[in-house]
């Protein structure tokens, strides 16, 4: 089909690589193994869909979910690309036209599960037909040590050994140095060449708040800044999703639940509902998301505190696929961090793992706690610096101020250690606020020195000290009882004064100005943001008419374009970024038409 750069402009649509997409393809075309980690929506995609198309024969993508392997597989075929996925949902006579069009090299690229690629009758048709090269999408699930581990990826070693001449590429958007390393010793790519593009994802704003109410909370920011929005709700467990899904239903937010426990139909139906329809918003568990493409998410958003800065970052990574502004939104508190050591020391995991597990949870908290830019963080946490704060977090937006808090970690650090370390926070709080609670007499702890010595200070503030002193390290909870607060040996230079200690100051919730809504993205002109809208209308009457999902017609970014520069004829529509030559025949009339309305009826652009 012609060079690499032919490919991105003629098929894809796409006037100019980005990043090391080109030195990556090329790398590929020209035979070589690869293993590229960059971020959702960097395009890493491409990375192995243009060399499919420029060498010759079928490239074999192995992908972890169906869903996800469906989404790609209709968004090729928009393009022209013959494209075909093999799974066994599919009628027994799909199946073996698939597999005949393979042996016949009629196709571009065929899509597998790691399951079904290792069957050796898979392995045996494989032998048989034109191979352009392999291509091991999320390829992080190799890692024991990781949140998305797929035990049958530790076998796809085996490609290097039987198609030895084969290239292949393994791609990621989520490994630290140690993963990396893991994913080249297992599946033996060793002597492939390592391409790590920069892990920022420059345009999603993070943002991090202690829960007081975390379904007002959350109310509170999609009413007020997503309105409107697709996004995805994470929550720990299935009944926090059901239940939270119909709280926002209640709302008047199109919501949906997705967990293991409801039925596959349902579980589907919820995420067809998802993925084609508009402003949709599914509440979930981790279950959701690895194999959704959708690029349009505006938002996602934690109820619940994730296993790590690697899930957290996978999470978040779901939104603004398509490049333009989203929003990570977590809420958490001192409940989470019990909970989640609870799971990790109640598994059946070796203790080796069960430390990794911990270790990366206390990177976690120290990240929620931060009072520094929190891009800056996340990135350095993947081996990445930046020379600047990022402006677009949280605590760049909003500074926290900090406090000298010395004396109420002297305070705390004592009544713990005072009530005898096998109390949780509630009661230390109690007892530092001096209330005469049942507990509290029961156990005499109101005779103590420490009894209100903190009354002045609010419980809200104790328990945002107590936190950041666990997030410090400072401080360590039992999990086996009842989150028992438990002294270290980290705490001691504070707690006998020979160190000082700053925190972040308590600060009431505050309403933050609305940044969007209404699947806004970020078009100024009223007039624009309405022809957005219209545009995006047609774009869903003609996926509707297809079953696709309107995103693998026009991405919104390619909308947004269309919107500000209103192109007047095909020559002009095709000169946008998005626009191949497959879609400009098949859709610039129907688009253009949208425009010229526009134009001929400008009272109808008015938003009053």
């Amino acid at each position: 089909m012609g060079t690499p750069a032919h490919v991105l402009e003629h098929t894809f649509g796409f006037d100019a690589f980005r990043g090391a997409q080109q030195e990556i393809i090329d790398a590929v075309v020209a035979g070589d193994d690869a293993l590229v980690l960059m971020p959702t929506g960097g395009g890493k995609s491409l990375c192995y869909q243009i060399p499919a198309l420029v060498r010759p024969g079928t490239a074999i993508v192995i992908s972890p979910l169906i869903a996800l392997m469906m989404d790609q597989v209709e968004g090729l075929q928009q393009l022209g690309v013959k494209a075909r996925a093999l799974n066994s949902s599919m009628s027994g006579a799909d199946q073996w036209a698939i597999e005949a069009a393979f042996r016949a090299g009629e196709l571009d690229l065929l899509y597998l599960a790691p399951e079904r690629l290792l069957q050796e009758r898979t392995l045996r048709l494989l032998g048989e037909g034109p191979i352009a090269l392999f291509a091991i999408d999320e390829a992080h699930c190799v890692s024991q040590w990781g949140h998305d581990f797929r035990p049958e990826y530790l076998q796809l070693a085996t490609l290097a050994e039987r198609f030895g001449d084969v290239p292949r590429i393994a791609l990621t958007a989520t490994a630290d140095a140690p993963t990396r390393r893991e994913i080249r010793a297992r599946l033996n790519l060793e002597g492939a060449r390592e391409f790590v593009a920069s892990f920022d994802r420059p345009n999603i704003t993070y943002r991090i708040a202690e829960r007081r109410n975390g379904r007002q909370q959350l109310w509170q920011f999609l009413s007020s800044e997503h309105e409107g929005d697709a996004g995805i709700v994470y929550c720990l467990s299935r009944r926090a999703v059901d239940e939270t899904a119909a709280w926002l239903a209640a709302q008047g937010v199109a919501a949906l639940p997705y967990h293991a426990g409801l039925s596959a139909e349902e579980r589907n139906a919820n995420q067809a509902r998802f993925v084609k329809e508009e402003g949709q918003v599914i509440v979930a568990t981790i279950a959701f998301g690895m194999g959704i493409d959708k690029p349009n998410v505006r938002f996602v958003a934690h109820l619940d505190l994730p296993s790590s800065l690697e899930a957290y970052y996978q999470e978040t990574g779901r939104a603004g696929r398509d490049g333009l502004p989203a929003t990570a939104w977590m809420v958490y508190g001192l409940a989470d961090v019990i909970r989640r050591r609870q799971m990790m020391d109640g598994s059946e995991a070796p203790e080796e793992r069960k430390r990794i597990e911990r270790r990366k949870l206390d990177d976690l908290l120290g990240f929620c706690e931060l009072t520094s830019c929190r891009r800056r963080a996340l990135l350095r946490y993947f081996g990445e610096e930046m020379d600047t704060d990022c402006g677009n977090c949280d605590t760049c937006l909003w500074p926290p101020t900090t406090v000298d808090a010395t004396e109420p970690a002297r305070m705390a650090l004592s009544a713990i250690y005072r009530t005898g370390q096998q109390f949780g926070v509630g009661h230390v709080v109690d007892v530092l606020r001096g209330k005469s609670t049942d507990k509290v007499r029961r156990w005499c702890h109101d005779e103590l020195a420490v009894f209100g010595l903190g009354e002045p200070t609010a419980e809200a503030e104790w328990r945002s000290f107590f936190r950041q002193l666990i997030a410090r390290g400072l401080v360590d909870v039992d999990v086996d009882g009842y989150g028992a607060l438990r002294l270290n040996d980290r705490c001691r230079p504070v707690l006998r004064g020979e160190e000082s200690l700053e925190l972040r100051r308590f600060e009431k919730a505050k309403k933050r100005a609305r940044r969007s809504s209404g699947g806004s993205v970020g078009l100024e002109s009223i007039d624009d943001q309405a022809l957005f809208d219209a545009l995006r209308e047609k774009r869903l009457a003609l996926a509707q008419e297809q079953g696709v999902p309107p995103y693998v017609i026009f991405h919104d970014a390619t909308l947004r374009e269309i919107a500000v520069t209103r192109p007047r004829d095909e020559a002009a529509f095709g000169e946008i970024s998005g626009v191949g030559d497959k879609k400009l025949a098949r859709y610039a009339e129907a688009f253009l038409e949208v425009i010229d309305s526009w134009d001929a009826a400008p009272a109808a652009g008015v938003i009053e």
